[in-house]
């Protein structure tokens, strides 16, 4: 059954209604755990109102599963002299992509970008995130297949202070949280970053497939304990109409979710809405 058909007028609030309130939940991807959480504290909440009816309750179980998804300041930093941005991950998470449509993003807010091409390890994410810049009209910082990622970004910071640019965005290579060496190498780049503009001034994003969120949830969460992860970008969120994984994410992460990747197109991005969000999903829709 569709998360809105069970609000649909004349649905009672009977054992019928929360047992398939949350099969509903578990079939959106939220996982049965999470999924029994919730029905259990949607149907607590509701017993202290007088309130009969699903229809009446919608309203209810909305803003329950909304303050599921709060956790902490979902805006973007903008500090001064200069917002760094890491984008970091585990492999074929869609880093490089999103590296590209948030400085496009941020353009169309009114800041200045650069990119660096911090993912060394990979010939092709350089000649990518390349053509994406050049697209943009965005610079683009930059060295051979190979280089020290940490060499990079400290470049970056010169040329990004340099030109007085508002935003560096890092593009970072992915990596497992059982490679350590990567592990430090990223660590390493943080504190390149710190000591030339602060710790304060870094945003470090964790890139995550909403596809496969769910899967990598494990991983992630050993990668926020691992570095200072300060929020999560979910892609391909266009991808499933379920999307329940996102609240497994947000749980288990606590972490804000900043932004959401919708889309193949370069405007595809925006600020993550928990109450759009929660909506769409309620009325089965796509989220965008």
């Amino acid at each position: 059954m569709a998360l809105r058909e069970l609000f649909r007028p004349g649905v009672r609030l009977d054992e019928d209604f929360w047992e398939e309130l949350e099969a509903t939940l578990i079939m959106a991807d939220v996982g049965p755990y999470l999924a029994d959480e919730l029905a259990a504290s949607a149907r607590e909440a509701i017993a202290k109102t007088n309130l009969d009816s699903a229809a009446d309750a919608h309203g209810l179980i909305e803003e329950l599963l909304v303050g599921q998804l709060v956790s902490g300041s979902s805006q973007l930093l903008t500090a001064q002299p200069l917002t760094t941005i890491l984008m970091v991950g585990v492999n074929g998470s869609g880093k490089t992509t999103m590296s590209a449509k948030l400085a496009y993003w941020l353009q169309e807010q009114g800041h200045t970008c650069m990119l660096a091409a911090a993912d060394t390890f990979r010939a092709a994410a350089i000649d990518q995130l390349g053509i994406w810049a050049e697209r943009i009209d965005v610079p683009m910082i930059a060295q051979q297949p190979g280089s020290d990622p940490g060499a990079v970004v400290f470049d970056a910071l010169d040329s990004a202070l340099a030109r007085n640019v508002s935003h560096l965005i890092v593009d970072t290579a992915g990596r497992l949280h059982t490679k350590s060496n990567l592990m430090d190498e990223l660590r390493k780049v943080q504190r390149i970053v710190a000591n030339r503009v602060g710790a304060p001034a870094i945003e470090t994003l964790l890139v995550i497939d909403a596809i496969a969120g769910q899967n990598v949830l494990k991983q992630a969460k050993i990668f926020c304990e691992s570095v200072n992860v300060t929020g999560i970008v979910l892609t391909k969120l266009d991808s499933t109409a379920r999307g329940g994984s996102v609240f497994s994410i947000a749980r288990e992460l606590e972490l804000p979710i900043k932004l959401v990747g919708t889309g193949e197109q370069l405007n595809d991005m925006d600020m993550f809405d928990s109450v759009r969000f929660v909506r769409a999903l309620l009325s089965e829709t796509v989220p965008t």
